[in-house]
């Protein structure tokens, strides 16, 4: 980023246009150049600062855009303070005026504010994005707070398109506020609200939405919300779905989401079969002594019920589905029921999940293992899973087996075997050996 700026900065000094300079759909290039340019005339004093001084204070030139975007990052707060105002006559100038508005230089400050006060309700949908990601990110700083609310205060006012802009920008503290914005103005219907938090990625928005499209349907949320927060990729959203059905009364819709992916989900659906009267322990017991057995049900079941339901999970570490038998492993480890002497045998099962339940159980107990056990594991005709696995639990176990899986492993045809072999050795290696290494 250094030598991108002090290039964008070496031809903003020979003139050239600022579009043609850097990137200016950029907070981050707007910003790196502020620091790179005060940075550089601090310390060095390059002729781009020179020449605009000249060009300020003995009226030889009258400078350009891009002469006035140096002079806005200049060190010098009387170079800064001139350049306001030929820079108010340039809206392409704004994400700097932007970031002068956290200046330490009081007057610098209050004509930056003044200028942005001015500038941002005619910002228009193509400008604005980058420039709520400029004061937002200049906002984190000492007095960043009046320009932010400055940027609050024009998206509650601008039109639909421009909120739009901001709703779609890349940057994601840009992205929050303007849905936050968009919520206060009613901008989107419930169910909209609803599509939106459904497919975001982003949690705080999922929040956000999936929150709001709920507070605007109230107590008669329809299927044109919930179907699109039960049924979305993100657990968060699908946990706010599901705690909704309490409040719809629609409990008996609860009970496949005992059996969700995501832990967050099934207690959310555990809650609501409980505010309904049912016992989802029960359901879990049921469902796992049934031969269709939901893959969430076994580790629901250890999630909520006793120890003793031990005894319904060890037959479906023999399921012949992989989840299964791996969620029944990850049960058993939430109950503390592990068995080495049936444990140890699914360090070999064909899948990888398997595997990694099964190693994440076995690793307290890694002790008593026996190493050749594990030795044997790392023979390169094995699955890479299978090989993993075993020198995971080496590495837990320590001693001389774990030396002699190291040295093993060192050459490997593996990449991440032999990486992590080759990082113990390197830190186990004496000072001065690594050094001629």
């Amino acid at each position: 980023m250094r030598d991108e700026m002090e290039a964008a900065a070496r031809r903003l000094a020979d003139g050239t246009p600022l579009a043609e300079a850097l990137d200016v759909s950029s907070a981050t290039a707007w910003i790196a150049l502020d620091e790179h340019v005060r940075t550089e005339l601090r310390w060095r004093r390059a002729a781009a600062g020179r020449t605009w001084r000249a060009a300020t204070f003995s009226g030889v030139a009258e400078p350009g855009p891009s002469a006035v975007a140096l002079a806005l990052c200049d060190p010098d707060g009387r170079v800064r303070e001139a350049a306001l105002a030929p820079a108010g006559a340039e809206p392409s100038l704004l994400p700097l005026i932007a970031i002068r508005c956290a200046d330490w230089v009081a007057p610098v400050r209050d004509g930056a504010r003044a200028l942005l006060r001015a500038a941002l309700p005619g910002a228009g949908a193509a400008a604005m994005p980058v420039l709520a990601a400029v004061i937002l990110r200049a906002g984190v700083r000492l007095r960043g707070d009046a320009a932010r609310e400055l940027l609050e205060s024009a998206l509650r006012r601008c039109d639909a398109v421009t909120l739009d802009a901001v709703l779609a920008s890349e940057d994601r503290a840009g992205r929050r506020l303007a849905h936050r914005v968009a919520v206060e103005r009613g901008h989107f219907s419930p169910a909209r609200l609803a599509e939106i938090a459904a497919r975001e990625g982003d949690v705080v928005i999922q929040d956000v939405c999936s929150e709001a499209a709920l507070a605007g349907s109230g107590t008669g949320t329809g299927d044109e919300v919930l179907l699109p927060l039960l049924r979305s990729r993100q657990s968060r959203v699908r946990s706010a779905g599901v705690t909704a059905l309490h409040r719809t009364g629609l409990h008996a819709r609860a009970e496949p989401f005992l059996y969700d992916r995501s832990s967050m989900v099934r207690a959310c659906a555990r809650w609501v079969m409980r505010q309904d009267g049912r016992d989802p322990v029960e359901l879990y017991r049921a469902r796992c002594g049934d031969g269709d057995v939901p893959a969430g049900a076994p580790i629901g079941l250890a999630e909520s019920g006793s120890r003793a339901d031990a005894a319904l999970l060890w037959p479906l570490t023999g399921h012949p589905l992989a989840v299964v038998r791996a969620q029944a492993v990850a049960g058993l480890r939430v109950l503390e029921a592990q068995d080495l002497q049936r444990l140890a045998p699914l360090l070999d099962d064909p899948a990888p999940g398997v595997v990694r339940e099964a190693v994440a159980a076995l690793v307290p107990w890694a002790h008593l293992l026996r190493d050749e056990e594990l030795t044997l594991r790392l023979a390169p005709d094995l699955p890479r899973h299978i090989r993993v696995g075993a020198f995971r639990l080496l590495v837990a176990r320590g001693g001389p087996a774990y030396g002699e899986g190291v040295r093993m492993l060192v050459d490997d045809a593996e990449p991440k075997l032999r990486a992590r072999a080759r990082a113990v050795v390197g830190r186990t290696a004496p000072a001065g050996r690594r050094r001629a290494e």
